[in-house]
């Protein structure tokens, strides 16, 4: 259990981080953080309008499983949010590229499931 909670710890600082981030061209688009801590849960979106448009979009998707397991579900950045997690101490074994189809998640040098 005290995997998890340090692990959420991190999960929530690397999401804080970016949150503050607030792109120039979209003045009225805000980051969200939604967090489940009790099913460990975690998304950082972006919500509101661009011009005459609504904007919603999942920035990062991330779970933790009660294996202790980080599972990336989803990136739509250029940041390697699997390696801040590294360098935070989480070891590969313990992160899972959950958007690579599973037959390749062998060759992404991190945990398969």
């Amino acid at each position: 259990m005290e995997k998890i909670e340090t692990y959420r710890q991190y999960v929530l600082d690397i999401y804080n981080d970016y949150a503050q981030i607030k792109p120039v061209n979209l003045q009225d688009v805000d980051n969200q953080l939604i967090v489940d801590t009790e099913r460990n849960h975690y998304q950082l979106v972006s919500i509101g309008w661009d011009r005459k448009l609504f904007s919603y979009t999942v920035i990062f998707h991330l779970d933790i499983k009660a294996d202790g397991k980080i599972w990336i579900q989803v990136n739509n950045t250029d940041r390697d949010i699997a390696e801040e997690l590294e360098e935070r101490g989480v070891p590969k074994s313990d992160i899972v590229i959950g958007f690579q189809p599973p037959q390749y998640r062998q060759y992404t040098g991190y945990a398969v499931a």
